[in-house]
């Protein structure tokens, strides 16, 4: 037992909160108004550092607003504010016939004769006649509760010390515990937990480095409508979930547009926090790699790597189909000649040293488009099969590797009843262009049909991996399933739920993380194009640190950094994922909601020449722009879609009218 008695020297009164009632805006005020002259010392709250209160024993708070200091710089004393007004002795209602005396324990377990709670250390009034005990929060809340300055409301708050079941009105959970209630309102409540945050912290600290962020994450008071609307709505970066209520308080930095529920950002354990375990680490694998030595690892380097050079790419020999020329005929009408890298013109030397015989490999900073007639890629340094019919003039291109995908697909996941049969053109199809039964885009390269069916899959649809890894979930398997067996939830990637009709996504089963199959298999992690020098590198969040909103610099509209995008860290430059195809042409792209993180042709090759009854001139497959105005059949606007065009007159008609006319 120890006798609290006066400190030796003087206190002074301090105020941390001149300017009460505040709000967030205020913090960053540098101000600082450091008048000694009177009894009470007003101080900002950088000036102050935490400190112990020597009665309580307890961590004096910024909320506190007050505490007493001792005016003696060498000596650390402090009291909070209520435990030195506390008075030595007393005499209370609760036992009037002894005075009670302030003590203070710290060994022995004793009971509150007022609230029950067994304690065994902290301050406390005793009969030493009776042994009558009653903890000194109890007696000043049965006369006058300790007060709280909140700054994110304008009433002071007071301590309700009896455990209360009611709802939290800074995280919107419901508690059972202390709370602190407002004296004038009544409505408004915040439970101890909440109301003791930090007003900064590193989530890597709070999170064991489950989550983690560059910046300290600042508590905000509220995440009004406008804001979020301002900033494409945004989710919280741990559970992916919504804002719902403008009014719950939040963790966020601002300028990385970063924003995380309460609960999330401490990892409490609330229902939707199961992706939060004590026993580990989110980030951490959740696998061991020689357990898995054909992982596919996510996003593909670049955009010629495709699931085909994954999986042919290393095999010996060329081609499985390719076992004798006749067999060349599978894939083109014409013969192909294999060309190897060293054959290729190198279009940095000049045009005299370069084959005449020989085309360029893709290069889109050259304005150079080479793309394979099979997988719909392009062709850069790897061997590779072209028409060797120089008269036709014909573009027919193949990856090596292209050439050795098998010639059936047997139990297709996505349609088990029938044998799919590969075809180099679909047939039946005008102009061989089909639209994917698997992930919706229009295709003119190979294809896997069941012609009973008429169902038909790209080849990229055709090898989708059973267990990938992707570094927008990093360190996690993520296993392919099928949508009807499981609720549409949001893609890590372009954070949409509608995937297109695509019956298959990715998921981490351990995270309830999804990933749509499009998204990860046709966003390369780093393209080159025309705008920027740099490689660009796919972004799954906005970048830290960036200034202003983000603009693209193809189409020039402002996008959501929530959904992934392509940025150059060096020039600081961005591009709508949609804006970057394969393709070299700017006007080529387009910004569309309905594929919006991909280019909508991603899988057409335009180029050729087609004869079509109805006009007299050979007629280009390409791409609409403006230019090329309307429809001379149906009078739509061209721009954007496929169309057939003349070259020598302005004929032009889009692929549906095209095709009833060649009907």
């Amino acid at each position: 037992m120890v006798d609290v008695t006066q400190h030796e020297h003087p206190l002074r009164l301090i105020d941390l909160q001149p300017n009460f009632p505040h709000y967030e805006e205020d913090y960053d005020d540098d101000s600082n108004d450091d008048d000694e002259s009177g009894d009470e010392y007003v101080s900002s709250e950088k000036d102050f550092r935490r400190r112990q209160c020597n009665r309580c024993e307890k961590e004096i708070n910024w909320f506190h607003r007050y505490y007493y200091e001792c005016i003696t710089h060498s000596c650390d004393y402090s009291l909070h504010k209520f435990c030195g007004d506390l008075p030595l002795t007393l005499k209370h209602t609760s036992h009037p016939d002894h005075t009670l005396t302030l003590t203070h324990y710290n060994s022995f377990t004793w009971d509150c004769v007022l609230c029950r709670r067994s304690d065994r250390s902290g301050f406390y009034y005793e009969c030493f006649e009776c042994g009558f005990k009653i903890h000194a929060n109890c007696v000043t809340a049965s006369t006058e509760n300790p007060l709280m300055y909140y700054p994110s409301h304008i009433h002071p708050l007071a301590a309700i010390l009896k455990p209360i079941l009611s709802d939290c009105n800074a995280c919107g959970k419901k508690h059972n515990g202390a709370f602190y209630m407002c004296t004038t309102c009544f409505d408004f409540c915040i439970h101890s937990d909440c109301a003791f945050l930090p007003k900064t912290l590193r989530i890597q600290e709070t999170t064991d480095k489950i989550f983690s962020h560059n910046h300290p994450l600042i508590l905000s008071y509220s995440f009004p409508k406008a804001d979020q609307e301002a900033k494409f709505l945004p989710r919280c970066r741990v559970c992916n979930e919504n804002f719902t209520n403008e009014n719950l308080w939040i963790y966020k930095c601002d300028k990385c547009r970063y924003y995380t529920h309460l609960d999330c950002a401490i990892s409490r354990e609330e229902p939707f926090m199961s992706i939060i375990s004590s026993s580990g680490n989110r980030l951490e694998k959740n696998h061991i790699e020689y357990d898995y030595s054909d992982l596919i690892h996510l996003p593909f380097p670049d955009e010629s790597y495709t699931m085909l050079k994954h999986l042919y790419f290393k095999e010996k020999g060329y081609g499985t189909l390719l076992t004798n020329e006749n067999n060349l005929r599978n894939f083109h009408q014409h013969p192909l000649t294999l060309v190897h890298t060293s054959e290729c013109n190198d279009i940095s030397k000049p045009s005299s040293s370069r084959t005449n015989n020989v085309v360029s490999c893709h290069n889109p900073m050259k304005k150079i488009e080479l793309l394979c007639n099979g997988c719909v890629r392009p062709i850069t340094s790897m061997p590779f099969y072209k028409c060797a019919n120089e008269d036709e003039k014909c573009n027919f291109v193949l990856h090596e590797w292209c050439t050795r995908v098998p010639i059936e697909l047997k139990d297709y996941q996505d349609h088990p009843q029938h044998t799919l049969v590969f075809h180099p053109n679909v047939p039946d199809k005008s102009f061989s262009i089909f639209f994917c039964d698997v992930c919706g885009f229009p295709c003119n390269g190979f294809a896997y049909s069941c012609l009973g069916c008429d169902y038909h899959i790209d080849v990229k649809c055709g090898f989708i991996p059973e267990k990938i890894t992707h570094k927008a979930h990093p360190g996690h398997i993520l296993s392919r399933v099928h949508q009807q067996n499981h609720s549409p939830k949001f893609c890590r990637l372009c954070v949409l739920i509608n995937n297109n009709g695509d019956p298959f996504s990715f998921l981490c089963y351990a995270c309830n993380v999804y990933v749509h199959v499009n998204c990860a298999l046709l966003l390369p992690r780093e393209i080159r194009h025309k705008c920027d020098k740099h490689p660009l590198s796919l972004s799954y969040f906005p970048v830290e640190n960036h200034k202003g909103e983000y603009y693209c610099e193809v189409c020039e509209e402002d996008f959501d950094p929530e959904q992934c995008f392509y940025h150059c860290y060096k020039c600081v430059q961005s591009i709508h994922s949609p804006c970057a195809p394969l393709i070299v042409e700017f006007e080529r792209a387009r910004y569309n909601i309905n594929y919006y993180v991909i280019y909508e042709f991603v899988n057409v090759k335009f180029g050729g020449i087609h004869n079509v009854e109805g006009h007299r001139h050979p007629l280009l497959f390409a791409q609409g722009i403006n230019d090329d105005g309307r429809c001379v059949k149906c009078n739509a606007r061209l721009e954007y879609k496929m169309i057939f065009k003349c070259q020598q007159c302005k004929f032009a008609v889009d692929l549906d009218c095209c095709r009833r006319l060649s009907n």
